[in-house]
């Protein structure tokens, strides 16, 4: 898979002879990182031609006697003659904490600064890569300045649309395996695997494993194989609710009470907005006849062609900048399976549970499990 270049800062004065890769998405960077190493390193050079630096720091001390041994380490010419890589691995005295900001790393971070900035050896490269990186510093600042940079950060799931841009993540990572999903699939791998790039691969292997020749992942092969996290779970118990799961939903909650999820979070979280934008899609569907169709982004113009008026009452993103489409979408696919009463009644229930685990002293799990009882009533 091609290494992507997640942002980039250049200006005249970045050397040809310095990369630099940072981020919390902590693979990623290694993969570019190594894949920068492997193409600079001269194909003849054996193992004179990269030397590797461990970056990982104890205390000051010890991040200051590993950039010294960086310096050094560029300021020596290859026994052999010919070209070099020297790679600062993995540095964790960038950060924001009590390594990084200590005055024995930053004056030795000076050092190795200055040494940039008045240009390295004909024959030598550089390479760093670092995790969190306190982008106030001003090895930073000044690193923009001489090198190529590229970050990788993990992407923000406190920010909407994060689900495209991991599904995306996903799908990029998936071909390596020779892997595809069906759309639903996606969506479950998605919430279950979440966001780190390292979880996400972990997962992927065990698919790989698991399918053997069928190399398209259904719904219930993801299911099987990937882990969830608490996240994967509040996911699933609202996608139990849509899909009208009453003993899956029960067992859910059971899963979230085990985990010690607060039973009011459980509601909150997972209950209230599905039940919400089941109500709201089936509105949607009934009043402007607006349906999830065949793809997303037919359905978020068509949201978008909306008056002024009806989209006001519709999910906002959480920074106020748009519709947060996604979440109605998914909900779009099964209000089907409801009725308008059904949903209007489903919401009402809410509020009562809501205002039961609040103010009685009922155990909480009775409350949730009466809530699911009345909003998916019938044969599940």
């Amino acid at each position: 898979m091609p290494f992507k270049k997640a942002a980039s800062s250049k200006t005249s004065t970045v050397s040809s002879q310095v990369w630099a890769y940072v981020g919390t998405d902590d693979l990623r960077v290694k993969e570019a990182a190594l894949g920068k190493a492997r193409e600079l390193t001269p194909p003849d050079a054996g193992d004179f031609g990269l030397e590797t630096i461990e970056g990982g720091a104890d205390n000051s001390e010890h991040a200051a006697r590993i950039i010294r041994n960086t310096i050094e380490a560029i300021q020596t010419l290859p026994f052999f003659g010919g070209e070099k890589v020297v790679w600062l691995k993995g540095a964790t005295f960038l950060a924001d904490n009590q390594t990084g900001s200590s005055q024995t790393t930053q004056e030795a971070l000076e050092g190795l600064t200055t040494l940039l900035q008045s240009g390295l050896p004909g024959d030598v490269k550089f390479i760093l890569s670092a995790g969190e990186v306190d982008k106030r510093r001003s090895f930073f600042l000044n690193l923009k300045k001489v090198a190529n940079l590229e970050a990788y950060d993990m992407i923000d799931t406190s920010k909407s649309g994060w689900e495209d841009q991991v599904a995306q993540l996903v799908r990029d990572r998936a071909e390596d395996h020779g892997l595809d999903f069906d759309d639903d699939a996606l969506e479950l791998f998605t919430m279950l695997a979440g966001e780190d790039t390292r979880q996400i691969d972990n997962e992927l292997e065990k698919l790989d494993l698991f399918l053997g020749e069928g190399r398209r992942a259904t719904k219930a092969d993801v299911q099987t194989i990937v882990s969830q996290t608490k996240g994967g779970v509040v996911f699933e118990l609202g996608s139990a609710i849509a899909n009208r799961q009453l003993p899956y939903a029960l067992a859910l909650v059971d899963q979230l009470i085990e985990e010690n999820e607060a039973p009011i979070g459980i509601l909150l979280a997972a209950i209230v907005p599905r039940v919400r934008n089941l109500f709201a899609a089936k509105q949607l569907e009934e009043i402007h006849r607006i349906k999830a169709g065949s793809s997303y982004s037919s359905y978020q113009a068509a949201l978008e062609r909306l008056p002024e008026k009806e989209k006001a009452r519709l999910p906002k993103k959480k920074d106020g900048s748009g519709l947060n489409v996604y979440p109605l979408y998914l909900a779009a696919r099964e209000a089907g399976k409801f009725t308008t009463k059904e949903l209007r009644v489903a919401l009402e229930e809410c509020l009562k549970a809501n205002r039961r685990l609040v103010t009685s002293s009922l155990d909480p799990v009775i409350v949730l499990n009466q809530l699911l009882f009345r909003i998916l009533p019938g044969k599940n």
